[in-house]
């Protein structure tokens, strides 16, 4: 789907999960541009997409263009100063060609191919990611996802919400940017060093119970686009963070 948004972790006072109006919308607004690759013959499914959604977040956090001095740095730091927003949208054909010559990182995932891109201004897109469709994200699994591999960070769904897919994958973004933000510098960079493996799943009805309660970062949604404000959508359960 479309728009998503949360915040960085802050004071409680200035809550990355707060739907009213906080100092965060004083400042400029940014939003970071996904594209997913969606061909009519061969769409991926929908388990490999919001998990190569996922990692793509990940991919940019941690890029050495984002840090420091970094040439997206800045953008970056716009961003995370403000709403996050990121933005779902699909593309096939010439369009993923126009997407890739622009400047980001593709990240494959088994199938499923994920561009992510510098944060831009609200009303700043480039002309050929504009133009592409946020509706048409609709994925399926061919059959049920296996079990997650034991000591893999798990970004576990509420089994009571229905989100498209392109909806999904920016939760599922969400919620690897707050585990993140959670870990130290040494957890970071070790999950970078693996490729930032990461498995999305839906929980199930008491095992979501239990996680919303765990203490584990959890994703709140503004509630802009298909839920409601305020709806819990993901939890990022990273090893790390138990």
């Amino acid at each position: 789907m479309s728009t998503d948004e949360t915040t960085a972790t802050t004071a409680p006072g200035d809550s990355p999960f707060r739907s009213e109006p906080s100092t965060r919308d004083e400042a400029p607004q940014y939003v970071l541009p996904l594209v997913v690759r969606i061909e009519r013959a061969a769409p991926p499914a929908r388990t490999d997409a919001l998990e190569t959604a996922a990692r793509a977040v990940l991919v940019l956090l941690g890029d050495e263009r984002s840090l420091g001095e970094g040439e997206w740095a800045r953008a970056v730091r716009d961003w995370q100063d403000a709403r996050i927003r990121k933005v779902v949208r699909r593309a096939r054909g010439a369009e993923w060609r126009r997407a890739e010559s622009l400047d980001g990182v593709t990240v494959t995932g088994q199938a499923a191919e994920v561009r992510v891109f510098p944060p831009v201004p609200l009303d700043g897109w480039p002309k050929d990611l504009a133009k592409l469709q946020v509706s048409g994200t609709d994925l399926d699994d061919p059959e049920p996802p296996a079990d997650p591999e034991p000591g893999v960070p798990v970004l576990w769904l509420n089994p009571g919400l229905e989100m498209s897919a392109g909806k999904a994958m920016a939760q599922a973004g969400h919620g690897a940017q707050l585990a993140w933000w959670e870990l130290t510098s040494e957890q970071r960079a070790a999950w970078r060093a693996a490729g930032y493996p990461l498995a999305v799943r839906t929980a199930a009805p008491g095992q979501w119970r239990d996680l919303t309660g765990s203490g584990l970062p959890l994703v709140r949604d503004a509630g802009f686009t298909e839920i409601a404000p305020g709806s819990a959508t993901v939890v990022a359960d990273h090893p790390a963070l138990r």
